[in-house]
């Protein structure tokens, strides 16, 4: 990179969505399509290893030849927790000893975050980031919600929650892929304007840009 550029604060990207969904659904594809999208234009694809939206996003990296990143636990004893799928395979695995610090460390190693449908632990990471984003809010790591469905749960929640302009800002609802781009892209755009050289409140570098 030129070193008269300023340093790209987006550089890593992590995948969340559904473990369960099966190579043949929609939903992967999404996921491969977003990501092989994604990986094509240099950015580092990040996931937790497991299978369904995780190994869709290192797959559609690998099509393209990009670079992944796996945070991953190994469960002895959460048999409701998937681990390890076998079939992701990354370039790069970081281990972790339990559900707590696999979701903090993925939240931690990623610049940005693309959120699919998903369950509970879907639901788990979107609401740390989410409030992550809040609190560090203008240094803060940006979110896509991906598809259609999340306006229906933004609604809601506005409509019953108590939500300030921050909360609402710091993330986008994209409901295709070629939507993406600009979106990461307009993201990186306004963090860009901000003085993080010279930030007060910086103290928490892990979960912030």
């Amino acid at each position: 990179m030129d070193d008269h550029l300023p340093r790209p604060l987006i550089k890593n990207i992590a995948l969340f969505g559904d473990a369960s969904v099966k190579s043949d659904s929609p939903l992967y594809k999404q996921a491969f399509d977003v990501a092989k999208l994604v990986a094509s234009e240099g950015y580092t694809i990040v996931n937790g290893g497991g299978p369904g939206v995780m190994d869709a996003a290192t797959h559609g990296a690998e099509e393209v030849g990009g670079e992944t990143l796996t945070v991953t636990f190994y469960p002895e004893n959460a048999p409701g927790f998937e681990g390890r799928y076998v079939g992701n395979i990354p370039d790069r695995e970081i281990v972790t000893t339990n559900y707590i610090d696999r979701m903090f460390k993925l939240l931690e190693h990623a610049d940005m975050f693309i959120i699919f449908k998903g369950g509970s632990g879907t639901m788990s990471e979107f609401g740390t980031a989410w409030v992550l984003a809040k609190l560090y809010y203008g240094h803060h790591k940006p979110f896509i919600l991906y598809g259609r469905f999340w306006r229906d749960i933004i609604n809601a929640l506005k409509s019953n929650l108590n939500l300030d302009r921050a909360e609402l800002d710091v993330f986008e609802i994209v409901e295709r892929k070629e939507d993406i781009m600009p979106t990461i892209h307009k993201f990186e755009h306004r963090l860009s304007e901000i003085d993080h050289a010279h930030c007060k409140v910086c103290k928490e570098k892990a979960f912030m840009t």
